[in-house]
């Protein structure tokens, strides 16, 4: 069934994550995380449907402030990660426009809107299950190396 949340016009492939991942935001190897799973937009944005658990809420029914960042930060990292760059948040600047529900689906997007060496300004937004605006935060993300293991 297609929801409001799901645009069947636009072409959304999986974004893989290794099993081992351990990340807060989308490692399925961390028991404790959100285990957001993002799909690739053919012009690199990022998409997740999520249904965020009632473990993250600040008042009841409503998501914690600082896991909407979290979400926020997470799709505009992966933004970052659909072009081939591993890379750290240096700056995040997130608006809260209305209250995020938990238990209730979301869409939450993830862009680059300029991208100069090693520096990626993103934006993103999460929007309710009819497309109103929830959340919004732009970011500047560094591209760093990858630490051996």
């Amino acid at each position: 069934m297609t929801t409001p949340l799901n645009d069947p016009t636009q072409q959304l492939t999986p974004f893989a994550h290794q099993a081992s991942n351990r990340c807060f935001g989308c490692g399925p190897a961390n028991p404790s995380g959100l285990h957001l799973e993002f799909q690739l937009a053919a012009d690199l944005s990022v998409v997740c449907i999520a249904q965020v658990s009632e473990h993250f809420t600040g008042h009841p029914g409503y998501l914690h402030g600082g896991v909407i960042a979290t979400l926020l930060d997470e799709a505009m990292s992966k933004s970052v990660r659909a072009r081939n760059a591993l890379a750290m948040t240096r700056e995040l600047h997130v608006e809260y426009l209305r209250p995020v529900p938990s238990l209730t689906p979301i869409r939450i997007e993830g862009r680059i809107t300029k991208h100069e060496g090693r520096k990626f300004w993103a934006e993103a937004a999460i929007l309710s299950e009819h497309r109103t605006p929830l959340a919004q935060a732009t970011g500047i993300f560094i591209e760093i190396k990858p630490k051996s293991a």
